[in-house]
């Protein structure tokens, strides 16, 4: 599973690129929240986490979004969709039931965010700066 920052991630807008930096930290940490052996009652920690990528995510969607409404990015809604349904995933996590597993949540949880990142840079935020450039080769 990657939770690393690797340069085929670069979208070429520096406060982007230093935020998804920041979201792969944040996987990392839930990575090696799982991989802890010494912790028995992860659940506060796992919580944290949580407000912890929440908070984190819409601060970094606002910025984003803030950039593609000041280019005019065409898909600007349907790219905002993918950020709404995170926000509602996370939103929609049931705190007791972290409780049961915890190693099995934070697996999930770790597959979900890195799938997610891994995607959304890839194709979706991808699509910003190549519009961006073939926008500049027609000026």
């Amino acid at each position: 599973m990657i939770i690393e920052w690797k340069e085929k991630y670069r979208v070429g807008i520096d406060i982007i690129d230093e935020q998804h930096k920041k979201l792969f930290e944040t996987a990392g940490k839930i990575y090696d929240l799982l991989n802890n052996d010494i912790y028995t009652d992860k659940y506060d920690r796992i919580v944290e986490l949580i407000y912890e990528l929440k908070d984190y995510a819409l601060y970094h969607f606002k910025t984003e979004e803030e950039y593609m409404q000041k280019i005019g990015y065409r898909k600007f809604l349907s790219h905002k969709v993918y950020h709404d349904d995170f926000v509602e995933k996370i939103n929609s996590i049931d705190l007791e039931s972290i409780d049961q597993d915890h190693d099995a949540y934070l697996l999930e949880m770790l597959e979900f965010v890195v799938n997610w990142i891994d995607e959304h840079i890839l194709k979706n935020d991808k699509q910003i700066t190549s519009e961006v450039a073939e926008s500049s080769k027609q000026a």
